[in-house]
């Protein structure tokens, strides 16, 4: 019986620590939380005084928070591995994601994340959306096509957003399908739109007066 129970203390001795690991982080939980608003600031157009620096001063604040914030989430990587909705909640979980997504000059280590986020994803722990966002970004960041069609340019000749490479568009929007994405027209139309908006004094100056609409299928 020794053996049986020895095996037993084994088992429940690796499922403890287990469970102790996706105990729920609210110290990594805040972290995160706070990190992200550094982040945003760095990703989206400059507001307020950040408006007032010069182009150059401003390219390094974003790639000093980019590259700081890829440190810090390692340690976070390779403490916890993959933080859930279970150990961070969604919102945390979200802003890890996106933090990655950013991390654009380290895809070595967006591609460890994407490893690991897919058994997380495929457990109901995170967010699939997600996960082709990232899948896409992995793959452009090694010179690959991408899967999804997230990643955008734009053409500002007709104010369009169109798809960065894409393997096999033909059959894109069965693949955003399964991830619960919506067609590819309605994701461009939408961005077409937005950027238009946030860029309508240069455009309208070029005669251009609306974005772009693909027809929807």
């Amino acid at each position: 019986m020794r053996p049986f129970i020895s095996l037993l203390l084994i088992l429940w001795s690796y499922t403890f620590n287990v469970s102790a690991q996706k105990k729920f982080n609210q110290v990594l939980t805040d972290s995160l939380n706070s990190w992200v608003v550094f982040d945003q600031i760095a990703a989206k157009s400059p507001e307020g005084k950040y408006k007032l620096m010069s182009r150059a001063r401003l390219e390094q604040f974003k790639d000093s928070v980019f590259t700081t914030h890829q440190k810090l989430l390692s340690q976070v990587f390779e403490k916890y591995g993959y933080p859930g909705y279970d150990m961070v909640g969604k919102e945390a979980s979200n802003h890890f994601w996106l933090m990655v997504q950013h991390c654009d000059k380290q895809p070595n280590f967006q591609q460890k994340v994407l490893k690991a986020m897919k058994k997380e994803v495929d457990s109901g722990n995170a967010h699939p959306q997600n996960f082709a966002y990232l899948t896409d970004r992995v793959r452009l960041n090694t010179s690959q096509k991408q899967v999804y069609g997230t990643q955008i340019t734009y053409n500002t000749d007709s104010c369009q957003a169109i798809p960065r490479a894409l393997v096999d568009s033909a059959t894109v929007n069965q693949r955003r399908k399964q991830v619960g994405l919506p067609p590819i027209e309605v994701y461009l139309n939408e961005m077409s739109a937005l950027h238009f908006m946030m860029n309508k004094a240069s455009y309208e100056k070029k005669g251009i007066l609306k974005p772009k609409i693909l027809k929807l299928p």
